[in-house]
């Protein structure tokens, strides 16, 4: 099953596609709170709802602004996957932020 496209299409008739992509910012935030206290809680099944709310949200942004989630993932895979850096503190750092530290 194609899921971006069962997104869009129930978006579509429901209208969300023709509404203002302001709401679903605003949605976007409250549901990233909500992965957030889910995370802190260690609430597995509040983490894996979250995460797809979260997908959900985005997709139909996406759709209100002209793009494809697929387009953008695809996009921000492309820039990634060649990256170099290493972790500092759990966190990935990129090898030309890392080159920037040095200069500071």
């Amino acid at each position: 099953m194609d899921y971006v496209k069962s997104i869009e299409a129930w978006a579509k008739n429901r209208g969300l596609d023709k509404t203002s992509s302001d709401k679903q910012l605003i949605k976007l935030v409250e549901e990233v709170g909500e992965l957030a206290e889910a995370h802190n809680k260690e609430w597995r099944d509040k983490q894996i709802d979250s995460l797809g709310d979260i997908f959900v949200v985005l997709t139909i942004y996406a759709l209100q602004n002209g793009l494809r989630i697929d387009d953008c993932v695809k996009e921000a895979y492309n820039t990634i996957k060649d990256r170099d850096g290493k972790i500092i503190d759990g966190v990935f750092v990129k090898k030309s932020d890392l080159e920037e530290r040095k200069d500071d």
